[in-house]
Parts: structure tokens; sequence; C-alpha cells
């Protein structure tokens, strides 16, 4: 089954929750302050994805932690993951050993549909 990955409160994951009812595909919402993500599951979304896709950039969780300025390896990007999930682009969706960071209604078309 579909998974969403995300937090209830965000628009993107609104808006893939919203595509994915009105196509009637099942999925299940996982929200990352209730079932914190753990290193396992990033090592393995970054086996299909990368970093640079994984890591939200533009969110308040990157600037306050002031990770720009620490010029951070991949693995210390992907330890921050872990550690803060709150910098995982969102949503995450993930099907047939497959995933889509972030709300793309034109991948989604593609790849799920």
């Amino acid at each position: 089954m579909l998974q969403i990955y995300g937090i209830k409160n965000c628009d993107s994951v609104r808006k893939a929750i919203k595509y994915f009812k009105a196509k009637n595909i099942d999925y299940e919402f996982v929200d990352f302050r209730q079932t914190p993500i753990d290193l396992d599951t990033i090592n393995r979304w970054l086996e299909m994805s990368d970093i640079k896709t994984l890591l939200n950039t533009r969110g308040t969780t990157y600037r306050t932690l002031g990770l720009k300025q620490l010029d951070l390896s991949d693995d210390e990007k992907r330890d921050y993951l872990a550690k803060e999930n709150m910098l995982i682009k969102r949503p995450v969706v993930v099907f047939d050993n497959s995933i889509i960071v972030g709300y793309n209604e034109s991948e989604y078309l593609d790849k799920i549909n």
C-alpha cells in the first residue's frame, strides 16, 4: 500500500492526500511527529533518491539550526534527517520500492496511476 509521510498541517501533504483521495488510491498516512522516521528508513529512501532532494533547505528548521553555515557532508546531513525529521522535504510518497519527494502531481500521474 502507498504511504504518505509528512505532517498534518503541511500544505503539500494535504494536497497529496487530496490528490490520492480524488483518485481513489488507498494510502496510509505516517505523521513524522507521532512516528519519528529512523536512520534505517532514511537510508532506504536515500537508495531511491538523493540527499539534495530529501533535505528541505528552505524550511524554518534548516535555518534555525544554521545548517548552511556548518557545511555538512552528505553523511552528516543524513544523520540530521534522522534526528530532526522536520528537515525532510514533504511529503515523501512511498510505493512499489520507489519514492516521490515533495508534491508532484505529474510524477504521481506517471508513476502511480
